[in-house]
């Protein structure tokens, strides 16, 4: 169970609108960082602490440059924001950027995973691949925001809170036709879309996907 002071953190962070991802990680981090003081509470260390957890995540861990960045927005944000207490010119040991091939699917491996699926996950899946969706957006789409006409999607609150809009691939258009078109009497997945103001999809915000990793293979640009 998480202490009391971590659950100030996590309702501080709800109230200004951080996604749960971004509430995770942070608190992920903080936690990270109180271990590493001894479990003083983080208002009785400071800024040589919060160098000397950096500088050791850069120089005996050896995290990436991104993780490093993250690590340290989780403890301004819980200094600044919820402690008051600024942090000031940190000097810390850079974490070295490191070059790694990311592991992606190819379009065959791709249509392997699709052709496996049905229903629900089948459409999640192509809206996922063929428009560039993260899950979380995929799974916030309303009717309303579905254009068949110009094959577009319009995404609310995306990253940064912004809206945007992104077209539907050409796999996924008459498989989301045709779940609109037959509505929830025989798609028992879409929530209620008549209504059009309701989510499209039924789920479990605890919910995650796995997309066989296995099968995935590195691929490198010339």
């Amino acid at each position: 169970m998480s202490s009391p002071f971590l659950e100030s953190l996590r309702r501080e962070m709800r109230l200004r609108g951080y996604s749960i991802r971004t509430e995770k990680t942070y608190l992920h981090w903080i936690r990270q960082y109180i271990y590493f003081i001894n479990k003083r509470h983080p208002k009785d260390a400071g800024q040589d602490e919060v160098k000397s957890f950096l500088s050791m995540l850069a120089n005996d861990r050896h995290v990436a440059v991104n993780t490093q960045k993250v690590a340290l927005n989780s403890l301004v944000f819980m200094y600044h924001k919820a402690l008051n207490m600024p942090l000031g010119e940190l000097d810390f040991s850079l974490a070295t950027k490191q070059r790694t091939l990311p592991t992606v699917l190819s379009a065959s491996e791709v249509a392997r995973i699709i052709d496996q699926l049905t229903g629900r996950n089948r459409l999640i899946i192509m809206l996922l691949y063929g428009s560039g969706l993260r899950v979380s957006e995929c799974l916030r789409i309303r009717v309303k925001d579905v254009d068949l006409q110009r094959q577009a999607l319009t995404i609310h609150d995306g990253k940064g809170r912004k809206d945007r809009q992104t077209l539907i691939g050409e796999s996924a258009l008459d498989n989301l036709k045709e779940a609109i078109e037959q509505g929830i009497s025989r798609q028992p997945y879409l929530d209620r879309i008549s209504a059009g103001n309701q989510t499209m999809f039924k789920y479990s915000p605890a919910a995650r996907f796995t997309l066989l990793p296995d099968i995935c293979s590195s691929h490198q640009n010339d």
